[in-house]
């Protein structure tokens, strides 16, 4: 039988080969997209960083232009890790043709990511300015919204005070062993990063301390200050919900987008859990970077409290959001007691009668959340003889039943009013598919549902790059939708 002829693989050569880089990708890559955008920016202060020069010399510095490229295209790849970006120029098409081939050393990327934040804040801002003056942002709507994105660290790295400082004198320890010059069987190479590492770890641990102090300032009662823990991997983050229910070291994530075509038009990082202080910041952010502020602000419920509303009519801007339902009375004791509606309000004595004749009097004003409330309690030795106690307020040991009784304020009550309209809701309804759209995309498209980076500045600064991603992927779409839409 005769042997069939079969070319085979042969991967034990070496070839030569060679390349057209303009032709590594089609005419209509992404990757030239992003080039060509980002040579219209005014890239200035980038270059003026640069230390090298004709009259003096130096080592060439990579082009702010190509490592402003790399980011942006490997952010819209889903690609966060420098070191992954490195070596997809080395086989890439897209990277090799941005690189036209040569090499870019990942610790470059690393430290051009975060270590120019003036630069990067002003050329987010520059981009905006251009944007607005296409028309594409009008701030004539913005919708806020915030996500908890998970930090670069495990749950499992928190401790206590006493923890961390048994592992920082183990540090400095280990950091001083390392400059032994007696160490056998490493490099130069190596021993130097070994001692980088070992440093940064130390460095870490005495930015926890420093994080924990802080921490403590901000919580009440003694047992809650002594109970205080810090991630050692990441100080500055938090203990955050996520949306499965769970709990992670994470940032809090504001984003600001304007109605006209979803983009971002603010971005802020913060360790706060909750939104209910991030309004205000948030416009304050806007005017500053566009220098006008926006018509009509719009958000959820996290962050519409009294404070916010009475916030916005003061900053003269109007304001849309989901108030929850207020009552009149709140009790003071808990859920499964007397309800306020078995007491009756005495509008002449402004005294309050509980179901066995006894009153509850007048006591003072307290304000909770922005709202101002009456107090009135009942006097101790009324409720603890009453038989109906253990149904009323089993749990006041000292005190009687209290009541407190809201003060409506005539500018929360025109907001309510507003709220009510058939034209307020419909507006109010176009603010989850903007903003919440912003968030999905940066999670799903870029891959951002953990920072890549450690540190408040830092994940503030990866904020920023995500955000121009998405800024300038959107800027590309609408920039080929007005060239098709245009009149031939």
């Amino acid at each position: 039988m005769n042997e069939r002829l079969i070319r085979r693989i042969n991967r034990e050569q070496m070839c030569w080969r060679a390349v057209d880089v303009e032709r590594l990708i089609g005419e209509e890559h992404p990757a030239r997209a992003i080039w060509e955008l980002v040579g219209k920016l005014d890239l200035g202060r980038f270059y003026e960083r640069i230390e090298s020069n004709a009259e003096e010399g130096g080592r060439p510095a990579n082009d702010p232009r190509l490592l402003i490229s790399l980011w942006v295209y490997a952010y819209s790849q889903g690609i966060g890790s420098a070191r992954e970006v490195g070596r997809r120029c080395e086989w890439e098409p897209a990277f090799q043709w941005l690189t036209g081939c040569e090499e870019v050393n990942y610790h470059t990327l690393a430290d051009f990511r975060v270590e120019q934040r003036e630069e990067l804040d002003e050329l987010f801002t520059q981009v905006l300015g251009l944007l607005s003056a296409e028309g594409w942002i009008k701030l004539e709507q913005v919708m806020q919204d915030g996500t908890k994105i998970k930090a670069q660290a495990s749950g499992r790295s928190f401790r206590r005070e006493d923890r961390i400082r048994e592992h920082l004198e183990r540090a400095r320890r280990q950091v001083a062993e390392m400059g032994d010059p007696q160490a056998e069987g490493e490099s130069n190479r190596v021993r130097a990063a070994r001692k980088r590492a070992r440093r940064e770890r130390q460095e870490r641990l005495e930015r926890a301390l420093q994080e924990l102090e802080k921490l403590r300032t901000e919580k009440q009662g003694k047992r809650a200050k002594d109970r205080a823990q810090v991630s050692v991997s990441d100080a500055e983050a938090r203990r955050m919900r996520q949306a499965d229910g769970g709990f992670a070291p994470s940032y809090n994530v504001q984003i600001s987008a304007d109605g006209a075509q979803g983009l971002i038009v603010g971005v802020q990082v913060v360790q706060e859990r909750n939104d209910s202080q991030q309004l205000l910041p948030a416009v304050e952010r806007i005017t500053a970077r566009l220098g006008n502020k926006p018509r009509q602000m719009m958000a959820d419920g996290d962050y519409t409290n009294c404070n916010n509303v009475e916030a916005m009519v003061a900053a003269e801007v109007d304001y849309l959001g989901s108030l929850r339902p207020s009552g009149a009375e709140r009790d003071m004791t808990g859920s499964g007691r007397f309800p306020n509606g078995l007491f009756t309000y005495d509008a002449e004595d402004d005294q309050y009668i509980c179901p066995q004749g006894k009153r509850l009097r007048y006591q003072e004003q307290e304000k909770r959340k922005g709202v101002s409330y009456r107090r009135y309690e009942a006097r101790f030795a009324d409720c603890r003889d009453c038989p109906l106690k253990p149904q009323c307020c089993p749990q006041n040991r000292s005190r009687g039943r209290g009541i407190l009784r809201a003060e409506p304020s005539p500018v929360v009550e025109a907001f309510r009013q507003k709220m009510a309209t058939a034209e307020a809701q419909t507006q109010y309804r176009r603010r989850a598919r903007t903003v919440e759209f912003c968030h999905a995309w940066i999670k799903s498209k870029l891959g951002i549902r953990q920072f890549h980076v450690r540190g408040l500045i830092k994940v503030q600064m990866e904020m920023l790059w995500a955000c121009l991603t998405y800024n300038l992927q959107h800027w590309i779409r609408l920039r080929k939708l007005r060239t098709v839409l245009a009149p031939a």
